[in-house]
Parts: structure tokens; sequence; C-alpha cells
């Protein structure tokens, strides 16, 4: 009864994720963590949960390369059983884009350079899958996707041939997936180190309320997407006793994101 019940919650958080994910237009929010490979649930099957801080950063480009960061503070809950775990993670993140409001034309001035906006709720949705080689070693793999729950904006002022300005840059419609293959090695002291490839796709509508010389040669919506497709990650898993383990990772790709969480299992 008590896998029954573990088993109908997990799949009740999951199906509200996944409504969530495929018909809500998204906005800026970045995948986060991977994880280990193994599942976070007990082998017998279990609810897991995380809390934890991610801490990302990536090139996006349109003709010009622009590095967009975030920062994102999460809860995750999952079920799994064994060798197999699907879960769902809800958070806050901000929004920062180096260079957004930056002019080429002297004769248009800015306030400031850079976008920035806070603190929009966000959800990650992903599944993962592991074989075990023998009880030190295996191999997984992982699909997680990612979407925000409003569009990002900031505005900028300035002078434009002496004009003034006053503008509203928006994002919206910002959409990331990530799959990928995860080596991971048990080490005494129950510690658990993992490392692997991943690829990535992210991509987002940017607009201008309005075309300012200098900032912009595109009318109203442009897309901009990350530059680099694949990277590696790679992180240590430690036991903290009475179900309770410490998880710290990192990503690379164009740039370096890493975070760490606390998990426990049921």
């Amino acid at each position: 009864m008590r896998k029954g019940r573990f088993l109908m919650n997990g799949l009740k958080v999951i199906g509200v994720w996944a409504f969530i994910l495929f018909t809500i237009q998204g906005t800026a929010a970045a995948g986060g963590p991977f994880g280990p490979p193994r599942p976070l649930s007990k082998e017998e099957g279990g609810l897991a949960t995380a809390i934890g801080h991610w801490r990302y950063q990536d090139e996006y480009t349109n003709g010009k390369g622009q590095v967009i960061r975030q920062n994102q503070i999460y809860s995750q809950l999952g079920y799994g059983k064994k060798n197999w775990e699907i879960f769902g993670r809800i958070g806050i993140a901000d929004l920062k884009i180096s260079d957004a409001f930056r002019s080429t034309l002297v004769s248009t001035v800015t306030s400031k350079n850079d976008f920035e906006d806070n603190w929009n709720g966000f959800g990650t949705m992903g599944a993962k899958g592991f074989y075990p080689f023998n009880d030190l070693f295996g191999i997984g793999a992982f699909f997680q996707g990612a979407t925000s729950f409003r569009d990002f904006t900031d505005h900028v002022s300035g002078t434009s041939n002496g004009a003034p300005l006053q503008r509203e840059l928006k994002v919206s419609r910002f959409w990331e997936v990530n799959f990928g293959l995860g080596f991971q090695v048990a080490i005494p002291h129950g510690l658990k180190l993992y490392a692997g490839p991943y690829a990535c796709y992210s991509e987002a509508t940017v607009s201008l309320s309005q075309t300012v010389p200098g900032l912009t040669s595109d009318t109203g919506n442009f897309r901009i997407h990350n530059r680099t497709n694949i990277g590696g990650f790679g992180g240590i898993y430690l036991p903290l006793g009475r179900g309770f383990h410490w998880n710290i990772e990192g990503q690379y790709s164009e740039k370096f994101s890493f975070g760490t969480a606390v998990t426990y299992s049921y």
C-alpha cells in the first residue's frame, strides 16, 4: 500500500509538471543540474526530494555573442525505482544579459549596458535511466527540459542623436532541452563520482519596444540561441547520513556553470 501511494503521488506531481511544461509559453530558464546518473530514489522505490542553488552561464548569439547568466534557487521532487527515475523541479531565477544595451554608435548613449530582471518562477522536467555493470561502476542516460512562467523585461533610457529615449527589452519563449550520458563510480565511504558528455539546445525571442540605432538592426522580434550545443559535466555525491546527501556539480559548454544541492530519499 505504501509503495502504491508513493507511485500515485509521484505520477500526480509529474503529470502536473508535464502539463505546465508543454502547454505554457515559456521564457528564460536554463535546465539546471543533471545530478548523478543513478536515481536518487531508493532501489525498492519511493520519492526523493532536493533543494539547491544553480549558477548558469552560457553564450548566445544572433550575429554577435552575448553572455546570459542566471541564479536559480529550486526544490525538486522525483519518483523512481531501482534504475529509473522521473522528476520535476520548481524554483525562482533571475536573468542577466551582458551588453544587451551597449550602443555601437557614438550618437546613441544609454543609461546602462546590461539587461537584468529578478526572480521569475520556473520549472524543469526530466527523466533518467541507469545500468550498473557491477556494484562500483555503471552508466546512465538522462533527458530534461525547462521553462519559465512569465517574460523577463528590463528598461533602458538615454539619448539618440540628442533626442531622449526610453525603451523596454523583453525576453520570451526561451526554452532549453538537454540530454546526455553519465558514467558513475562508487568509492569508499559511500561517495560517488560521475561525469559525461551532454548535448543542449536553447533559443529565445527578444523584442525591443522600438528600434534604436546602435542597439539592434532588427525590427520587432528576433531570436537568439546558444552558441555551442555540446559540453561535459561532472560531480560528486556525498552521504550525510539519515537519508540525506550533498551533491556538487559543474557543467562546461561555452561557459562554466555550477551548483550544489541537498537531497533526501524517503
